[in-house]
Formats: structure tokens, sequence, C-alpha cells
């Protein structure tokens, strides 16, 4: 398909520079193909009533880490000021990470995080660049393991999305706001967005309902912010994540399915993962390794019935995956009445609750 109709034009004030307060009062369009009206304003809190006592609620649990490192590059006697954004990790002691300005990395160079004194009483955080490649390097720390994570969790700063990032410095509000309440397992340089919203009472409001909530995993990418640059989606090179869905999570989400219920995801991040679980039955299987599935219109859903989720950037494969699980010129047309009704965009921004184009 033509990229191009993926494409909006948004409005820079709608884009949501800080998180509702508290999360759960973040607004929710029900955006339901085949029944009148199809779009409906509703807010997060209303939820449990929105779904209905069986379903399972899937939630990404994966956690950001500060993977942003602000440091110096030290040839010799000449120093060079430089940023990485750390992206995959490949080993106890070294990570592929962004880097800007490129041209300023070399291998073999010396690269200095920090100073003295703030790192385990070890001193600055310090790297060799190991290998150069396009636009990113791969990088060996000095420290490895756990003594490694607690000098980035020191010095790292959070990774805000480009559309934040552009507008204001990070700070520690965002240490806590782009970090969902379910993040365990640290591997993701983006947040698992929809999570955002939930907070400890709307979980037990949920548990009320009688909706049961099960956690995957999937370790988001910087790549989930770039836009699609092929004139036509069939030549976009889909970016890889790794994920796990356990055994367990999979038999019982497996019978809810089998008891009526339906599966909710939470997050294009974990309809993903669902989707790479899923056989051609719609039977769900555990899985632990990488997905690089690219869900375009035409595709057809095999382990989600709905979804929640914020809203996407133009050109972007979520906005393509919206488009193929509820109709592309029906996700237009939502997303032109969030605009126009003041709805908050991205990251930090309100939600959808999506019902499918073929099973409205």
């Amino acid at each position: 398909m033509r990229t191009d109709l993926f494409d909006y034009e948004l409005p820079p004030e709608r884009i949501a520079l800080r998180p509702a307060s508290p999360r759960d009062a973040a607004r929710l369009l029900v955006v339901r193909p085949g029944v009148a009206p199809e779009l409906k304003d509703r807010s997060i809190g209303d939820l449990p009533a929105l779904l209905q006592p069986g379903d399972a609620l899937v939630v990404n649990d994966s956690k950001v880490i500060p993977a942003r490192l602000i440091g110096e590059r030290v040839r010799g006697a000449a120093r060079a000021k430089i940023e990485t954004t750390l992206i995959r990790r490949e080993g106890a002691e070294r990570w592929r990470a962004l880097a800007k300005p490129l041209k300023r990395f070399k291998p073999g160079d010396r690269i200095r995080f920090g100073h003295e004194s703030r790192v385990c009483l070890l001193g600055a955080l310090d790297a060799t660049v190991e290998e150069i490649g396009e636009g990113e390097v791969l990088l060996l720390f000095d420290f490895h393991g756990p003594v490694l994570e607690e000098a980035i969790e020191a010095l790292g700063h959070v990774p805000l999305p480009p559309y934040i990032a552009a507008r204001r410095e990070d700070d520690e509000r965002d240490r806590i706001d782009y970090q969902t309440i379910f993040a365990k397992h640290q591997g993701s340089v983006a947040a698992p967005t929809a999570g955002l919203h939930f907070t400890n009472e709307l979980l037990a409001a949920l548990d009320a309902r009688g909706i049961a909530l099960h956690r995957v995993t999937l370790h988001v990418g910087t790549g989930t912010f770039l836009p699609v640059k092929a004139e036509d989606t069939a030549a976009h090179r889909m970016h890889a994540e790794r994920g796990e869905v356990s055994a367990a999570t999979a038999n019982a989400l497996n019978a809810a399915r089998a008891a009526g219920g339906r599966i909710v995801a939470s997050g294009t991040t974990a309809l993903r993962l669902l989707e790479s679980a899923a056989g051609e039955d719609g039977k769900l299987q555990a899985f632990s390794g990488e997905t690089s599935i690219f869900i375009t219109p035409g595709y057809r859903f095999r382990a989600a019935d709905l979804l929640m989720t914020n809203f996407h950037l133009p050109r972007s494969t979520l906005f393509m995956l919206v488009a193929a699980f509820s109709g592309l010129d029906r996700m237009q047309r939502a997303y032109r009445h969030a605009i126009e009704h003041g709805y908050r965009f991205y990251s930090y921004g309100d939600a959808c609750l999506l019902y499918p184009e073929t099973n409205p």
C-alpha cells in the first residue's frame, strides 16, 4: 500500500508533554465498527464497564532503562561531547547504541560517561568503541552485569521520544511517568505507552468486574518512533524486538477464549507479540525470541479481539497496525475526531479502545 495513505496533519499543541494525573483520568476514544455511533468519547476510568466479565487483559511488563547516556570521547588529550542511546544488549558488558554525532566515533575510542564518585565508588563509567555501524556503535563497557546496570541507572537519562525531547529536557518526574506500573523486566528504550494509563485503583476495578490480567514481555526498541520512508509499505524493513510469552500465559489466554472471553491487548507491543505467538487457528503457544511482524491492512488477526492503544504518529508502523485492526478510513475519521475534540496525542497522551473491523 502507498505510505501516504497513512498520513495526517497534527497540530503541535496536540502533542502531550506530560501525562494525565491521575493516569486513569486520560480520555478514551471508543472506536466500534458497525455500531452507531462508531465513535464514543469516554475515559480510561470507564474501561471496566466497557469490558465484560471473562475478558482477559494482556499487558506488557517490559521496563524502560535510562538508556540515554551523555558523555565525552577521549582520544589522547582531545575531548569531544557525544551522546549515545543504548538499543540492544549483546552480552554482560556490551551494548549496541545509537550515537551522535557519529563522525566523532572511531573503533578503539574511549568514551567516558558521568564523573568521579557517582558510580559505585568506582569512578566514571567508561567504554571502548568496538565497532561502527550505520548510525550506531558497539560499546564494550569496563563494568559488566549488575554493576553495569547500576551505573546505567545512576548516569542514564530517560529516553524520551523525539517529539517530547525536542521540546523539553527529561527530569526526575519522567523516571516515574515514563514507566508503567507493570514494569519488571529491563530492556525497553521506549515505554509500552498504553500501559501508562493504569493505576492500582483501575486494576482493582477490573478485577472486581471479573477481568483477568495477564503479562507478556516485549522489549520496545527505538524503531517504534520511525516513520516509514519507503513510498510503498511492501518495501519497508521492520525492526526486530525481543519478547516472551510463557506457556502458562498462553494456556490461560486460550482457556479464557474457549470460555467465551475476549483477549484485550493493552498496546500494540502486546498485540504484536500475541500475533507472533499465535498459530493459524488462533491458539497461542509459548514464545521466546525476536519478532519483526509488520501488520498492515489486509492482515488477518488471530490472537487479539480488542486493542487499547494510544494515538500514533503519521506514516508509522503503529498507525498502519491500528488501520489494519479497525479499518484505514475509520481510523482516519477517528483521528480527525480526536484532533477536533482536543484529545492529547502520542506517548503521554490519551488512548483508543478499538474493536476489529471484521468482528464489531
